[in-house]
């Protein structure tokens, strides 16, 4: 049964279908909210034009490969707390979470610098169309998002930690704040002060801001099992560098998760982006419909990706506490759960995939393209979904990360990428390229996690 902060299991006892709810529909919750508040924004930012939104849609593409490295900081800092919290170790948990929270600031802050710097150069390798009003907004919108980066990586580590703990409620309320603050900027920005991508910037800038500052105070609360050392006490200069000093022996163990998760999701982001650089061949309708798919699309995989968030603090804690075949039964057990909501959430976008797509404002040109997009991505994602992406965050829980990286890393290379350009340039399939060559991505990952998982190696992968 999960407690009011942790999910720790005990002795003889299993996790109940009751405390696994009470872990997953928050973070269903929550990412659903942030999904549809991302889909309010392109809706939003629509109205400005089809210019503006391929302007958001590349920038974001951009924007996720770099927030990925600092993301992968704090997925990694959450499984070495979630395993120390398992073995009972609670004072290393706290070390761990410390540390994460130095470390993920400290790489946000040189990122966000790095992109403020060489925006222009970014943005000229990403969009090959050479469109002056999507490159002019693009600029704007992306030195904004990247100010934002130092508090979403404060967000990030913190609502990690929660999650790690089992507190999914939390990190919820923290997260419907922050959309509220964003979707309420957007109304105000975007149009009424006549603002466009820039209002939209701003709104994410500071609703990132707020949730780094609420992140902050929840995480300093000495009652919860995994919180930060409070700084009173701390006058001096000296005291003041003992407290903010790297403990690199625990560092090390984070990194050991983070830098191959963060080393395949960049790459994996980065891909994307050269993919991106197709789209942006393309006709302005065609791009448009590329961006409202993909906002769309991130409603259709949030209710997996939630159970996948569940699994760091699940499959986490049972490795830390050395239950490995309670990990393998819950292994396959929120893996039929992931299979269970994304054949709903399929089977909605599947029906009403014209109603979705026509929200978004998009030119009579753009719809059916779209529309045919929509349809076949959402029965792909009912059978490949889950397990290429679902089945692999049950590995890295239990810090079998090097595996999933090489995986990814070929499959992406091969057949997202490789496929891409073939089915796009040889073939000429147009957008429907694009995303057949994702398809075969999906297959080949879900090869390669099902037979690792079968196997069991990755029950012997404990980081701690």
């Amino acid at each position: 049964m999960f407690r009011k902060h942790a999910l720790a299991p005990q002795e003889g006892r299993t996790f109940s279908n009751k405390a696994l709810i009470a872990l997953i529909l928050p973070l269903i919750a929550e990412q659903l909210l942030a999904v549809m508040v991302g889909m309010a924004d392109t809706a939003m930012v629509s109205g400005v034009g089809e210019s503006a939104v391929a302007a958001v849609s590349t920038v974001d593409s951009l924007n996720v490969m770099f927030i990925q490295l600092f993301a992968a900081m704090s997925a990694g800092g959450a499984v070495v707390s979630a395993q120390y919290l398992g073995k009972g170790d609670k004072q290393s948990a706290c070390r761990a979470a410390k540390q994460l929270m130095q470390g993920t600031v400290a790489i946000a802050v040189a990122l966000a610098l790095g992109i403020v710097i060489f925006h222009k150069q970014l943005m000229g390798l990403m969009d090959n169309g050479n469109d002056p009003a999507i490159l002019s907004q693009s600029y704007t919108y992306l030195i904004i998002t990247a100010i934002s980066y130092p508090f979403l990586g404060i967000y990030n580590g913190g609502v990690g930690l929660l999650r790690a703990m089992g507190d999914s409620k939390t990190s919820m309320k923290t997260s419907i704040l922050m959309n509220i603050i964003n979707i309420v900027g957007n109304a105000i920005m975007i149009h009424p002060c006549g603002m466009g991508v820039a209002g939209a910037g701003t709104a994410t800038l500071l609703s990132r801001i707020v949730s780094a500052l609420v992140i902050m105070r929840v995480m300093y609360r000495q009652s919860m099992p995994i919180h930060l050392e409070s700084m009173r006490g701390v006058k001096t200069w000296k005291g003041i560098r003992e407290y903010f000093r790297f403990d690199f022996s625990m560092l090390r163990r984070i990194f050991k998760v983070g830098i191959p998760s963060g080393l395949e999701n960049s790459l994996f982001q980065l891909g994307r982006v050269l993919i991106m650089s197709v789209v942006t061949t393309f006709s302005t309708p065609v791009r448009a419909a590329n961006a409202v798919c993909n906002s769309i699309t991130g409603l259709v995989i949030t209710p997996g990706t939630a159970v996948s968030l569940a699994a760091v603090a699940v499959i986490g804690q049972l490795i830390g506490a050395d239950k490995k075949e309670e990990a393998r039964h819950y292994g396959k057990k929120l893996l039929a759960i992931q299979y269970s909501v994304t054949l709903l959430a399929t089977s909605i976008v599947f029906i009403f995939a014209e109603p979705f797509v026509r929200l978004f404002n998009l030119s009579e040109e753009a719809v059916p393209v779209a529309v045919e997009i929509m349809r076949v991505y959402a029965i792909m994602a009912a059978a490949l979904w889950p397990s290429s992406f679902g089945l692999p965050n049950v590995l890295r829980a239990a810090g079998d990360v090097k595996f999933t990286m090489k995986v990814s890393i070929l499959s992406m290379a091969l057949l997202r990428l490789g496929a891409c350009y073939l089915l796009v340039y040889v073939f000429h399939m147009s957008l429907m390229g694009v995303w057949v060559a994702m398809y075969m991505d999906w297959a080949m990952r879900t090869g390669f996690f099902v037979a690792r998982f079968i196997s069991g190696k990755w029950l012997h992968k404990k980081v701690i």
